[in-house]
């Protein structure tokens, strides 16, 4: 009986996670339907709501504004939207940060999560999995020896929170796995383990100025 009861947990953990996760997600993006007046909305025009179509809703909005922004135009009235949101109090350094990050991240010309790499911490000797994000900036550079790199080092299970270093480039070894596989090692804690490859020592280009 314990044989065939942890293997039906085997089965239905994954798969309750996923469906919460999904429900989590769905849920989430469901909200943008609180954007339409309230004679749009499927309970006033159906008699009752409908699960994931505020989700389309969102992938939609979200597909139409990059495809609007993709031309002339477009990329005028961001450039307007922004200067507007830049002369704000507070809101403009919340803007600017944020749209830092996202632009660093999303960037399909940066290294920002795109590497898994392989550093000692929280101390030497002690190894973990941490992930590029560029290198030193601004005045932090000034104060370092040598070359450094900006790492993201996530806790585990949960890879949303975590610690950012700045380690020198030689202390860090870059793996030969995608970022999805890292992930999948951090959240299960080292159980699901990728397939063995031959690490390396990291060798990036240092950006134009960086020096």
């Amino acid at each position: 009986m314990r044989k065939y009861f942890i293997t039906g947990l085997l089965v239905l953990v994954p798969l309750a996670i996923t469906l919460w996760v999904l429900n989590l997600v769905i849920g989430t993006m469901d909200q943008s339907l609180l954007l339409l007046p309230e004679q749009w909305r499927p309970k006033a025009l159906l008699g009752h709501d409908i699960p994931g179509l505020g989700t389309i809703l969102t992938l939609l909005v979200i597909f139409l504004t990059g495809l609007a922004t993709r031309n002339f135009i477009g990329r005028q009235i961001v450039s307007v939207w922004e200067g507007v949101l830049t002369r704000i109090p507070v809101v403009s350094s919340i803007y600017s940060s944020v749209k830092q990050v996202s632009d660093t991240l999303f960037s399909s010309s940066g290294n920002a999560f795109r590497k898994a790499l392989l550093v000692q911490y929280p101390r030497e000797g002690s190894w973990t999995i941490a992930f590029l994000t560029g290198v030193p900036g601004g005045d932090v550079k000034n104060h370092l020896s040598g070359d450094y790199v900006s790492v993201y080092v996530p806790t585990t299970p949960n890879p949303t929170s975590g610690f950012f270093l700045m380690l020198p480039r030689a202390d860090t070894i870059e793996l030969d796995m995608s970022v999805d596989e890292a992930l999948k090692y951090i959240v299960s804690m080292g159980v699901v383990a990728p397939e063995q490859q031959s690490g390396r020592k990291l060798v990036i280009d240092s950006p134009p100025g960086s020096n």
